[in-house]
């Protein structure tokens, strides 16, 4: 429990209304009670803000007339609402210990303040830092490295000599170092090219449910410090993801692609391989990249919805350009030769 005057205190608002009133805990427009704040996203709430029960709102200056209640003042209410979420939902601490049905090989090194859940396998020569907790039915293999205070869901896979950093927080079924799909084509079969690289994590990175990260053909995989990834994400062998940047669900980078700092890459959105994503690119959902991005800002490169017919119609029309291509440049030739003979 906190109070509203403490909040503006803490997260550097101002408070229009009780400062005395006391939170509980955090909740949607729709669904907050008396005790509960909520936040007020953007104009398209305002009929939600009419309605809501909600005791505070973190909302904007420029919203403040909206509410008469207690309101939260603050120049970020996306921003202060997480902030004010994580203080009133801190993670349980994990209790130490390793589970009756755990594997963990002798020469694994595991602090004492680590947690590692039941039919979890832990392998020679890996390192679980202080204050991890290892979820059920995970897989460490030989030579793995968890930093401090890294939380691992349940059936996380990270494989041989691959590393996640301090602060991270891996989510159920994602698999860490599997092999890249690598091969070469011999004759009328494909020759498997070993994989030798690593996949590094940095810090404080978060990568969602049933993600997969593969393993460098020769240098690593790297995921580097604060980035985010979403659930279902595909990131192949010797891909380089800058700091700070994110990316929703189903994105999938090809091999060898480095993409810079600070981007967001909108979900289902694909990058093939070898290119160079610049820092502070957005690529907008379900867009395909197939060049480099050497400039910063918004890039898009997928068609919106249209009715069928309509699609049916320009789809049509798209199959005929390059005849109308053809067609238009021997007009224009025509042209020009007419101009010519019109001088003479």
């Amino acid at each position: 429990m906190v109070t509203v005057g403490e909040l503006a205190s803490r997260f550097a608002g101002e408070v229009r209304g009780n400062p005395s009133l006391e939170i509980h805990g955090v909740a949607s427009l729709a669904s907050a009670g008396a005790h509960d704040i909520s936040y007020l996203a953007s104009k398209k709430y305002y009929s939600a803000l009419a309605k809501t029960g909600a005791g505070a709102v973190i909302l904007a200056a420029q919203d403040a007339a909206r509410f008469s209640r207690t309101c939260l003042i603050v120049d970020n209410p996306r921003l202060c609402f997480a902030r004010v979420s994580t203080l009133l939902n801190p993670l349980s601490p994990p209790q130490p210990g390793v589970h009756a049905t755990a594997v963990v090989d002798a020469r694994a090194m595991v602090a004492s303040s680590a947690c590692i859940g039941p039919y979890s396998v832990v392998e020679a020569g890996a390192v679980i830092d202080d204050n991890v907790f290892v979820g059920a039915g995970c897989y460490l293999g030989e030579r793995v490295y968890v930093g401090e205070n890294s939380w691992l869901h349940a059936q996380v896979v990270i494989s041989h000599d691959c590393a996640v950093g301090a602060n991270c927080i891996i989510h159920p079924g994602v698999v860490i170092g599997s092999d890249g799909f690598g091969y070469v084509r011999d004759a009328d079969r494909w020759l498997k090219i070993p994989q030798l690289g690593r996949v590094r994590v940095g810090n404080d990175v978060e990568i969602g449910a049933n993600s997969t990260i593969d393993r460098g053909a020769l240098d690593d995989t790297i995921i580097d410090d604060g980035a985010k990834v979403d659930n279902l994400a595909q990131i192949a062998h010797n891909v380089y993801v800058g700091k700070h940047t994110a990316m929703a669900a189903q994105v999938g980078i090809a091999g060898s692609t480095h993409v810079g700092n600070n981007c967001a890459i909108g979900g289902q959105a694909g990058i093939v391989d070898n290119l160079e994503i610049a820092d502070n690119v957005q690529i907008t959902a379900g867009s395909l990249v197939t060049s480099s991005i050497k400039q910063a800002g918004a890039h898009s490169s997928s068609l919106k919805a249209q009715p069928a017919e309509q699609w049916k119609r320009n789809a049509a029309r798209l199959s005929q350009l390059d005849k109308l291509a053809k067609r238009l440049q021997q007009l224009e030739m025509e042209i020009q030769r007419l101009r010519e003979a019109r001088k003479v």
